[in-house]
């Protein structure tokens, strides 16, 4: 079983990412809600909106002290 991520614009769908099965399936299309359009858009969200309100620790990538032993 695969799960694809897709919009419907009233007449085709079209995936939001690449598929690359190539064998005929069976599919079951559920429409989950509606998409609000902000602008041309179809992002909940205006880019850029979360600038400056997320950040990520110096010391990011450095290993964890609760995997030591496995190291």
């Amino acid at each position: 079983m695969y799960a694809v991520k897709a919009l419907y614009d009233g007449v085709s769908f079209k995936p939001k990412q690449p598929i690359t099965i190539k064998e005929h399936y069976e599919v079951i299309i559920t429409f989950v809600e509606p998409v609000k359009k902000i602008g041309t858009s179809t992002l909940p969200f205006k880019r850029g909106c979360m600038k400056d309100k997320m950040w990520m620790a110096h010391d990011f990538n450095a290993p964890l002290d609760d995997f030591a032993e496995y190291m």
